[in-house]
Parts: C-alpha cells; structure tokens; sequence
C-alpha cells in the first residue's frame, strides 16, 4: 500500500509551530518512503475560518517549503459528498435523528453530574420510533457499537483500547445539517485514501470514535500518529503569551526556514546526538518509531542557534540573496553584497542581524557612539589618520593583506600600539567598535570612501 499522509489544518488562526511540526513530520514520512503528502483545509466552522487564515496556512507552508503533491482541498467543496455517506448511515440503520432539545440535555448533564456520573448522551432516541416532538429541528448522531473495544496501536504512543461503553452516540450532523468534524475527516481521510493520520495528541479521544465511523463503512482504518505537544520554556502549552508562535513571524525575525525546519524536527524526534541536519538527512533518517512519547519544550535560544550555525554554514551567493532584500541602503557603487556578508557571518545569529551590521559598508557613518569615540579618539588621532590616510593613498591595489600592512606600519612609525591606530580607524569607518579584521573592512568599503571617512574625522577632531 502507497505511504499517503496529509496535513489538514483548520484555518481559524495563523499556522503554528505545533501545526508546523505536524505538517513537517507528516510531510519527512511520505518522502521517507515515497509517498504522497496532501493538503487539506478543515474549514467547514465557517463563523471562525477566514479567507486570511486559509493564505496564512498556504504562506507558512510555502516560507517552510512542505511542498504538497495533492491539494488544498476544502472540505467546504465536499459537502454534497458528506450528505451522501450520511444518508447511508441512516438508511442501514447506523445514523439516526435524535430530537433532544438543549433543555433536555442540560438536564441530562446536571443529573448526571449530581451522581458522579461521566456527563454523556444516553441514546433516548437511537430506537424511537413514535412521533417527533414538534419544533425541534433533529441532529443526527452515529449509532456507536454498545459493546466492545476500539483497540489500535499509535505508531507513537503504543497500544490503545478504549471500551465502546465510554463512548456515547457522536453527533455526525447538526441541526442546520452541516456535518461535524469527526465524522468529515473520516470521509475525507477515506475518499482521499489517507494510509497514516499523523496528528497532535489532542485528537487521540477523537480516534476512537473515528474508527467506529470507518468500520461502520466496511473502510480501510488508517493507521494512527499522535503527536506530544510542544511546551513553551515555563512548562505550559505553547501560546501567544511565548512569543513568535506565528510561523510568518519568523521569516520577519531573520530566521531561515531551513533553519526552523532543523530546529522543529528536533522538537520531539531525534538520530542520536545529532544537532543539525540538511533537508535530505531528515528525509533519510526520520522514522515516527524514534519519536519521543513526552512533550517538548520550545527554546528560544537554542532556535537562535540553530539558525546562527545555517548562516555560518551557508554558501555566500546564497546568503547574500536571503540578506538583500532586507537592506534598503544598498548601492551600486558599494562592495559586493556576497564579499560583505561573507565577512559579517560569524557575528550574525539572524539575517536581521545584517541589517545594522552591513549598513557602514554601503554608508558613511552620521555619528560615532559616544563611549567609542571617549575611547578611541586622543590627542594624536589627527596626526595618525593624517600618516595613515599619506599611506592608503599611495596603495595602488587595494587589497587586504596590503591594507592591514600599512595599519601596522603606521602604528610603527608613530610608536603606538595597534589600539592606538585600530580602534579609532574602526571607529572613524564604522561609527563603532566593531567589524571584520581591519584590512577586509578597508577593501570592502573601497579606497575613496575609506579617506573621505578618515578626513571627517580629522574635521571632526
């Protein structure tokens, strides 16, 4: 049988990182063994779901790169199909109308309550057979078996077996005649031929009753992934209140999918101490046996990690065309992008990082911070960057070994220490303290800006 999985988000809200990590896993298994991946949009609660949310799940998955071989399909495009299986349900005697009002329900709850009683339907109108009640418009609900167990072995969890007795009559319409969810995703993950449903761990008590609606159809039962959570850093259920949770916050953060993907798939699975891992090794070694049956816990820093090790990793070509659209201060005139970033890559954690990092290759400095310039510039500034600018000049190839050479000539010639030249010299090109070794500064920001950048501060000194 074809390896057929599907990730079936229901768009009422952002793509998660919980639901990223679902689509992930389920999309590493049907490449694991060649199979399909499909998506599909749970968007039948038409009060929450949004035409926004619907992009904001098709951005998500695009940005991460879980390409689908199938879809999306929406299961609001499905609807006449769903009415059909139900009126089979109800002409072989496996559905039936049930006309309880909401009064006599929530009596039913509170009595049962009162006796320390599991608050469930009773089945009143599984058999009626008399005259409905007038005024009530009927749900419909799934003649559960009475007897029994629903047993079935979680690829990730292990054995489990829940008695039918626990599980009362579902109800698969309601009133309006929209079909519910846990009798959609049946249909669906049927009609489309859905081999492993790998999904949250939220939907495990949904499973059982799921496999009573797929044996009432005589259908094939899929087999079942469910999927620990994922914790934020204070030991509760991931949420806003953790941060960027929002899948499409992370490209505005500076983090690199790739990245994210290396950083989620850790989130519950693991190939022994390994940390980080091309699209391909993932693919390669990911088996839903090697899941960890207990939460995970998202840690901010550790993503930041992961993220700083792909950049440090990343072919510059590459990197320069992820950074680029990040700076609106690039010019024509200025180093080349691939040179800059390949050169700022060690200190950068996100591609943000770039953004400050890069600017003083491309623009003069309009201040020097002010404990910088306290620290590097003194009496004789002027006197040095006057030497210093005589041997720049009269360098005919610019390049760094040469440039870094007359730095040290200078400090020489002056009988200073290198702090004496570099740090002002740092300070005079950048506004900062900070760059690359001296000599590939000086070559990327080039001969002319490099001199009128020494000339401000001697007007400035």
């Amino acid at each position: 049988m074809k390896v057929r999985t599907r990730f079936a988000p229901s768009p009422t809200g952002y793509l998660h990182l919980g639901g990223a990590r679902t689509a992930l896993f389920a999309w590493l298994y049907a490449r694991h063994h060649q199979g399909d991946f499909i998506l599909r949009i749970e968007d039948t609660d038409r009060e929450r779901s949004t035409d926004e949310s619907v992009q904001a799940i098709l951005d998500g998955m695009q940005w991460l790169g879980l390409d689908y071989d199938e879809g999306p399909f929406y299961q609001t495009q499905r609807m006449d199909r769903y009415k059909e299986v139900i009126q089979q349900l109800l002409d072989n005697d496996q559905a039936y109308y049930c006309y309880c009002s909401k009064e006599e329900l929530d009596a039913l709850r509170e009595e049962q309550m009162k006796n320390k009683e599991k608050p469930r339907y009773d089945g009143r109108y599984r058999d009626f057979t008399g005259t409905p009640p007038e005024g009530v418009d009927p749900v419909i609900r799934f003649k559960n078996p009475l007897e029994g167990d629903v047993t079935f072995n979680d690829l990730v969890k292990g054995e489990i077996s829940v008695s039918n007795t626990e599980l009362d009559d579902l109800i698969i319409a309601r009133s309006d005649g929209t079909p519910t969810y846990n009798f959609t995703v049946v249909i669906d993950d049927l009609d489309m031929e859905i081999s492993h449903v790998i999904r949250g761990d939220d939907h495990v008590n949904n499973t059982p009753r799921q496999i009573n609606i797929f044996k009432a159809l005589d259908a094939p039962i899929p087999e079942f992934a469910h999927l620990p959570m994922i914790l934020g850093e204070d030991g509760q259920r991931l949420s806003k209140r953790h941060g960027a949770v929002s899948v499409m916050q992370y490209p505005e953060q500076g983090y690199l999918p790739e990245a994210l993907l290396n950083y989620l798939v850790r989130l519950g699975w693991s190939h022994g101490d390994q940390e980080l891992f091309s699209q391909e090794e993932m693919i390669r070694l990911f088996a839903l046996e090697d899941v960890n049956r207990a939460p995970s816990s998202f840690n901010t820093e550790k993503s930041i990690w992961i993220n700083e090790q792909y950049i440090k990793n990343m072919p510059a070509t590459e990197l320069a065309e992820r950074v680029a659209p990040k700076l609106d201060y690039l010019t024509e005139e200025g180093p080349e992008l691939e040179a800059v970033v390949d050169a700022l890559r060690d200190r950068c954690k996100t591609l943000n990082d770039f953004v400050d990092a890069a600017r003083y290759f491309y623009v003069d400095p309009d201040e020097y911070n002010e404990k910088a310039k306290k620290k590097a510039f003194g009496e004789n500034t002027s006197d040095i960057f006057t030497h210093l600018s005589g041997k720049l000049d009269s360098i005919t190839e610019w390049k760094s070994e040469l440039l870094g050479a007359a730095v040290k000539e200078t400090a020489a010639d002056n009988d200073v220490g290198m702090g004496k030249v570099g740090m002002p010299l740092r300070v005079a090109l950048t506004g900062n303290t900070s760059s690359p070794d001296i000599g590939i500064t000086l070559e990327l920001i080039g001969k002319s800006a490099v001199l009128k950048r020494l000339q401000q501060v001697q007007n400035y000194l």
